[in-house]
């Protein structure tokens, strides 16, 4: 989940820096926040069988 957020993060500088195009961002953070959505249930499942 870190590693997630800190792509996050750092596609966001990309983007802010012009490294990367719109539509280049556009592409890269949808499957980002994809990502971090999955991780999310997921942990949030985990935590719910737990208890």
């Amino acid at each position: 989940m870190k590693e997630a957020n800190e792509t996050e993060y750092w596609i966001e500088i990309l983007h802010k820096s012009e490294y990367i195009n719109d539509e280049q961002y556009d592409s890269i953070i949808v499957d980002c926040k994809e990502i971090i959505k999955l991780l999310i249930a997921s942990i949030n499942t985990l935590n719910k069988n737990n208890y």
